[in-house]
């Protein structure tokens, strides 16, 4: 887990869900980095807790988000942690976004493109290359 002072951006039904430029970049063994924003940076009053929770195995128990803009509802749109392990715990209250669940996401401009799967969050950047978990066939790496 690394801060990263690029600009990311995420839009979703022409509104900017989080603009921030103070993210923390975590990258895990076989997958592309997800990008945690601070909360501050983020639209919160657009997100409703899901009834969705998962346990990661290093980071601990992840809170899910659903985004509600007028004509439209995402579910589990973005996930955090809310009391992450302590190794992790930069990360509390930072909310991660599924880039393929969202219009856009960018890195300092760059379209983000999804890791496969739906599980995972990872942003794919031009500085990344794979192969990524998520493909199928790939559970067992």
């Amino acid at each position: 887990m690394v801060p990263d002072a690029r600009r990311i951006v995420v839009r979703h039904g022409g509104v900017v869900l989080a603009d921030s430029g103070r993210c923390l970049r975590v990258l895990e063994t076989s997958h592309p980095p997800v990008f945690y924003v601070p909360p501050g940076d983020v639209r919160t009053d657009l997100l409703i807790r899901s009834t969705r929770v998962t346990r990661c195995e290093w980071k601990g128990v992840a809170s899910y988000w659903t985004l509600e803009v007028p004509g439209m509802t995402v579910e589990d749109v973005a996930w955090s942690y809310e009391e992450p392990e302590p190794a992790y715990a930069a990360l509390a209250g930072h909310v991660a976004f599924y880039p393929g669940c969202v219009d856009s996401c960018t890195v300092d401009g760059e379209r983000v493109l999804p890791q496969p799967g739906d599980f995972y969050g990872g942003w794919i950047t031009g500085e990344i290359t794979g192969p990524f978990k998520g493909l199928p066939g790939s559970a067992g790496w």
